[in-house]
């Protein structure tokens, strides 16, 4: 507790401290109820420590209040708004956590917890005085202090009623990162060890020192229309930063996953398994930028590092490459190059490169509208600089996320996105996205694999660790069967970028591949707490539960989806599977007819399920002459296990390349 809160003169702890195993820790306005506490614990035979009442006249305060913790064996702490604005109660509480005792914390108002507290009270005892008022509080006080006490295995902490905001994912999704950031990269591929995914790692694994996640710069601008500047900022950082061999730093997908989220910055390092948290700020005023930054260690709030920059606007690339390279010095890294150096492919427009960052902040947006508005500005930004290789490569994946969701026909889609990236690499020739975006179109619409697989080792030669390259090299590796490499490759992308739904519902359909069913169960719900409505994860999840042997939860999961059409592609099958069928009849139907041009092979696989090979071996062939990118996931298919022994199965795996063994 403060001194000076209590109104005492500097003293110690007396020298009975041995026999008083609780130190009360509160501030001065917190008195009559410590005091309080004390009394009832003292009433039940448990010694407290508490001041003014034990202190020692003529010693030094801080030598007794150290000596009263280190011999005490249970903090109780007296948490209000005023505890919390206390330095002597943050030290208390710091004292106590560094030997490792027990904490039972008492909460009297609805204060929220500073960063340090959050810290140190994470994995604590709470008591709450609720509408029960003190009596009953202290009374569970008491009790818990008595259980700790005695002889025996110590009592399960419960957790605080709410020491942090509730970050909306479940604890297992940051599992993923504190895991998998302990794992050294090397040359760009290293196994990581199966089921570290989703276990939680072992307590002695350690976060890295040398880790940090860049959060989107918030706008201070006076109108709040600079909001794109300030994600462009923080990915611009981002990718400078990752390209410090000795630092981890996850890619944006992951850092800006929190964006408008109440999430405080202990979480978010949690969550990404990062030691440290750059924040920011930018506020634009015509030709003139502030920016400001500070870098945080995460577990204690400390400052590592603060700086504001105001600058002309012209000199923004300039304010981004200090801030890299003054954030890798604040982390004592040595930069054997020398400072940090921009990527290729990039502009010296500012008019250009500001419709570049608002394009790719809608891309993040990810809806149709936005991706179509983000073109539109790619398309602007080309028109004042031709040569800006990266505007190029961005614009390509944005044309095959356009074709993907529809706007485009596959056959514009793709060929449009293929020239784009090979212009940008004609005018960049290390672009790892652009390489990874041709993988992507070998793969998807010309089904060739080996020109997808000459891409992928392309981009991963440009940059080994860059995770769109890393997920087109796992999903090609699972469409030719091999799942091993399927599964390192993509646990390798969610090093860098933990967060990034892609990746993890490619996992999934990887562990499904492979038959290891109950992984892929656990990875597709995990996905649908991270993002609800991603995809057809909900379909997935059902087929994995139908392979599970859970025909009616698989069906339940199908009907859960909110799109139509993932609804409908294993409809007619789970209906099936559960004896319904008339109405698998009825949806197989509803199916054709709605769907019957963009998702044949669905249909296929659901005639094979039936049994009825030769309307299966129709529709697959209906599926090749449309391209059906569902062909990607044909090894491995457990849905058309009934076709499978027919001779017409393994010819057409031969016609489209695939592995039949």
């Amino acid at each position: 507790m403060n001194s000076t809160d209590a109104g005492v003169e500097p003293s110690s702890a007396s020298a009975a401290a041995t026999s008083r195993p609780v130190f009360i820790s509160y501030a001065s306005a917190d008195a009559p109820l410590a005091q309080k506490v004390c009394a009832a614990l003292e009433a039940a035979g448990i010694l407290c420590w508490i001041a003014p009442r034990d202190v020692v006249p003529g010693t030094q305060y801080a030598d007794g209040i150290v000596g009263a913790i280190d011999e005490s064996r249970i903090l109780v702490l007296i948490v209000s708004k005023e505890a919390l604005a206390s330095a002597h109660v943050g030290r208390e509480l710091e004292r106590a956590a560094s030997k490792r005792h027990p904490i039972i914390a008492l909460k009297v108002d609805e204060a929220p917890l500073t960063r340090a507290f959050e810290y140190f009270l994470n994995q604590s005892q709470w008591i709450e005085v609720g509408a029960g008022g003190a009596d009953g509080a202290i009374a569970k006080l008491v009790e818990a202090v008595g259980r700790h006490l005695a002889p025996g295995p110590a009592a399960t902490p419960t957790r605080a009623p709410q020491p942090m905001q509730k970050v909306a994912m479940s604890r297992r999704t940051w599992s993923i990162a504190a895991a998998i950031v302990v794992v050294a990269l090397v040359a760009g591929f290293l196994f990581v060890g199966k089921g570290w995914l989703y276990g939680r790692p072992p307590a002695t694994v350690p976060i890295a020192d040398k880790s940090i996640a860049v959060l989107p710069f918030v706008d201070m601008s006076e109108k709040k229309d600079q909001e794109y500047f300030g994600d462009g900022m923080a990915d611009e950082i981002i990718d400078l930063l990752a390209k410090v061999p000795d630092l981890r730093v996850p890619a944006r997908t992951s850092s800006f996953y929190f964006k408008g989220k109440p999430t405080k910055v202990p979480d978010i390092a949690r969550e990404l398994g990062v030691t440290n948290v750059l924040e920011g700020s930018i506020r634009r005023s015509g030709d003139r930028i502030r920016v400001t930054t500070q870098l945080v260690r995460a577990d204690n709030g400390f400052h590592l590092w603060s700086q504001s920059y105001d600058r002309p606007l012209g000199d923004i690339f300039k304010v981004q490459d200090e801030i890299a390279n003054a954030v890798v010095q604040a982390l004592q890294i040595t930069l054997m190059g020398g400072p940090l150096t921009r990527q290729k492919g990039g502009t010296e427009n500012l008019e250009a490169y500001q419709l570049y960052l608002r394009a790719r902040s809608s891309m993040g947006q990810a809806t149709v509208q936005s991706i179509a508005a983000a073109r539109e500005d790619f398309n602007q930004a080309l028109e004042l600089d031709p040569d800006f290789g990266l505007a190029w490569a961005e614009l390509s994946r944005d044309t095959l996320l356009l074709a993907n969701n529809g706007v485009l026909s596959p056959q514009e889609g793709y060929e449009r996105a293929r020239q784009q990236a090979q212009h940008a690499l004609q005018l960049s020739p290390d672009l790892a996205e652009a390489h990874a975006t041709l993988a992507n179109v070998h793969r998807n619409f010309d089904w060739d694999w080996a020109a997808s697989e000459a891409e992928v080792r392309l981009a991963l030669a440009a940059d080994p660790t860059n995770p769109t390259a890393l997920l087109r090299a796992g999903q090609l590796s699972y469409t030719l069967g091999r799942w091993d490499d399927a599964e390192r490759q993509l646990r390798l992308a969610l090093v860098r970028d933990p967060l990034f739904t892609i990746v993890i519902w490619s996992l999934g359909t990887a562990q499904y591949g492979a038959g290891h069913f109950a992984d892929a169960d656990a990875t597709y719900r995990r996905l649908l707490e991270l993002a609800p409505g991603f995809y057809s994860t909900h379909s997935y999840l059902g087929k994995t539960l139908l392979a599970e042997g859970k025909p009616e939860a698989a069906l339940a999961m199908a009907q859960q989806s909110p799109n139509d059409w993932d609804r409908q592609m294993y409809l007619s099958i789970v209906l099936q599977a559960v004896g319904r069928q008339a109405e698998s009849d009825e949806a197989l139907k509803a199916h054709i007819a709605k769907f019957a041009d963009t998702q044949a092979y669905y249909v296929a696989m659901t005639y094979a399920y039936r049994g009825d090979r030769d309307l299966a071996f129709q529709w697959l062939e209906r599926a090749y002459q449309q391209k059906d990118q569902g062909f990607k996931e044909l090894v491995g298919e457990r849905l058309f296990k009934n076709i499978q022994g027919d001779p017409r199965y393994k010819a057409f795996l031969k016609k489209m390349n695939l592995p039949s063994d």
